[in-house]
């Protein structure tokens, strides 16, 4: 009972906080739309970060995910919150004890020969300690805080609440279909049993890709809660580039990198939904391990026949096999100006990979170009009576717009159009999807909605 009620209390400390986050954006938004009252946006922006940032929870994981969709918040509020990284304090080791114990019993500690009682990292879910299986194998365990799905659910209520507020001010983006791929990615990463065999299928769909490494899981030491995985030796990336790497090095990170995501992409249906630095490390020779499972999305055939369709439309400057893929895609509702304002989205992602040559992943000096095209896109589609994205546009947008900043900042030159080549050279919808089947099957990953 005590512990019920410390839970209940707890959640409505935590809806108060954020509620007033959100409160303050909703009042903020309505003073300077309907009475042109002028508000400091960046300030509040700088507390509502400040709000969020010490909170155990998603609501970090979704503010990051917003930032990437065309100005589906403010922009003050997108670029504080892009720079949240998922940092949350860590439970100290009474509170981790019990904690595993609930989760293997109460002889635990036998089952390791040793376990770090301090945390090597904590995240927005859990936390992760470093031991040492009885035969010797160094294992990584992410061990997921208590009471999460109560605080996920808690996050997600006033999410909602806050995009409803928005929409109704601002309609060139429609939140629904977003919110609910949000709602339910985060609720799948609670499940670490469903991130084991997500994890599973990474490695099948990555054997033959050596520069790219992908940890085990133990399941004889993992519970839906705790997730056992082999240790893998890395380091940060933003370590390694404040030693200013050579070129060569910075190449073979991103075409690294580029494999990681694109492979299980274009080979299985597959997409890693959460490139944020925390979730890569980088080895001596370059090759890159792959972390967090937890946010995997799976595609249908024929919506990566629609992405290998657009790219063919941005190239061709075709509308109409563009309209086509759109539509492949999930778009409703299409008019030629609708499709005018989200080719220049387009235009701005497929370009690398529309020129056969070695060249950065972009060519201009501006750091804030991909924002001004999302200002201009953002501005077409209010215009233009506004767009519902599809459920499937939010991580393969997350995807792209992410792994492009990291090869901003690995200042990466590479043939982007060969290698994307290289990957749809044989593609066939139908033996993506047998491949596909096979191999989620094999690795035992649940259905998605």
């Amino acid at each position: 009972m005590t512990e019920d009620r410390s839970s209940f209390f707890g959640e409505l400390r935590r809806m108060a906080r954020t509620s007033s986050a959100v409160g303050g954006i909703a009042a903020r938004m309505v003073g300077e739309r309907a009475f042109g009252l002028k508000t400091n946006r960046a300030d509040h922006a700088e507390d509502l970060k400040a709000i969020l940032g010490g909170l155990k929870g998603p609501m970090m994981k979704v503010a990051q995910l917003l930032s990437t969709i065309p100005d589906a918040l403010p922009a003050e509020y997108a670029a504080e919150l892009a720079t949240l990284q998922a940092n949350a304090p860590a439970m100290g080791w009474p509170f981790v004890r019990r904690r595993m114990q609930a989760e293997l019993g109460p002889a635990w500690q036998s089952r390791f020969t040793r376990f770090t009682p301090q945390a090597v990292a904590a995240a927005s879910l859990g936390q992760v300690h470093r031991a040492t299986l009885p035969d010797g194998t160094d294992v990584a365990c992410k061990l997921q805080y208590p009471d999460m799905t109560t605080t996920v659910e808690a996050d997600l209520r006033q999410l909602k609440l806050a995009m409803a507020v928005y929409h109704r001010i601002d309609s060139a983006i429609q939140h629904d279909d977003v919110y609910a791929e949000l709602a339910e990615r985060l609720r799948e990463e609670l499940d670490y049993t469903r991130e084991a065999a997500q994890m599973r299928l990474y490695h099948a769909m990555l054997d033959d890709t050596p520069d790219v490494h992908i940890p085990t899981p133990i399941e004889a030491v993992s519970t839906k809660r705790l997730l056992t995985m082999t240790w893998l030796d890395g380091r940060p990336l933003m370590s390694r580039l404040a030693e200013d790497p050579p070129q060569t090095e910075r190449n073979a990170i991103a075409a690294a990198l580029f494999k990681a995501w694109y492979v299980p992409f274009y080979r299985y249906g597959v997409i890693h939904g959460d490139p944020h630095l925390g979730n890569y490390q980088v080895r001596p020779d370059a090759s890159v391990n792959l972390l967090d499972f937890g946010a995997i999305r799976v595609f249908p055939a024929s919506f990566v026949q629609g992405v290998i369709a657009l790219f063919e439309a941005v190239r061709d400057k075709d509308d109409a096999r563009a309209h086509e893929a759109y539509k492949i895609w999930g778009f409703t509702d299409m008019t030629d100006e609708k499709i005018a304002v989200l080719n220049e989205w387009a235009r701005f992602l497929y370009e690398p990979l529309t020129q056969d040559r070695i060249r950065p992943i972009s060519e201009t000096n501006d750091p804030q170009f991909g924002r001004e095209v999302a200002r201009r896109v953002h501005a077409g589609l209010k215009r233009t009576g506004g767009v519902r994205p599809p459920r499937e546009f939010v991580l393969m947008d997350r995807s792209a717009v992410g792994l492009g900043s990291v090869f901003l900042r690995l200042k990466a030159e590479l043939n982007w159009s060969r290698m994307f080549h290289d990957l749809i050279a044989d593609f066939n919808a139908d033996t993506l999807a047998t491949r596909q089947a096979a191999a989620l099957t094999a690795a035992g990953v649940p259905p998605q909605a």
